[in-house]
């Protein structure tokens, strides 16, 4: 399993399946503190399910950044931030996906008695103009929750650290 995002690998596997094969890009993000400091797990994940019903390839990435929100039980910057790199993915797989099932999934819960209600309307509006499609939502939005913990959980496993953005951009 790929521990970071080869768009170029991705895209050639996505090429190589039949045309039924579906795409559900996530994300989801966790925070955590770091020597006195607040910052934020992304993971991103392609999930591309062969032939509609054949099994699943997993692509995965997760990345660290500074986590700049000021009321934990209120996450709008780190939420916002998860849509924003959705979209960028979704962006730059757009020649691959073109022709394909897509669903974009945001790990976000529209119950108001949860902390990511505050941007479920804000990062559906965002998803939808960015991207030209709906996102899905929790309870339906597998490959943001299920996927990205199971990727988390391998990564995790693999004894991988998330990588520090800065150090991705020099990479």
């Amino acid at each position: 399993m790929n521990m970071t995002l080869d768009l170029d690998a991705i895209k050639r596997f996505i090429a190589s399946q039949s045309a039924e094969t579906r795409i559900y890009i996530g994300a989801d993000s966790c925070r955590v503190l770091v020597n006195e400091s607040w910052y934020a797990d992304y993971t991103l994940v392609i999930v591309v399910h062969v032939d509609g019903n054949r099994g699943c390839k997993l692509f995965g990435e997760t990345v660290r950044e500074r986590d700049f929100d000021q009321r934990a039980n209120r996450p709008q910057v780190r939420l916002m931030n998860e849509v924003y790199k959705v979209a960028d993915l979704y962006l730059r797989l757009a020649d691959a996906i073109a022709d394909r099932e897509v669903e974009v999934h945001l790990d976000l819960n529209p119950d108001p008695d949860t902390g990511s209600h505050c941007v479920v309307q804000q990062a559906i509006g965002y998803i939808r103009g960015v991207c030209n499609v709906s996102p899905r939502v929790k309870p339906n939005a597998f490959a943001a929750s299920c996927a990205a913990d199971r990727y988390k959980e391998l990564a995790s496993q693999s004894g991988r650290e998330p990588k520090d953005a800065k150090d991705r951009k020099a990479a």
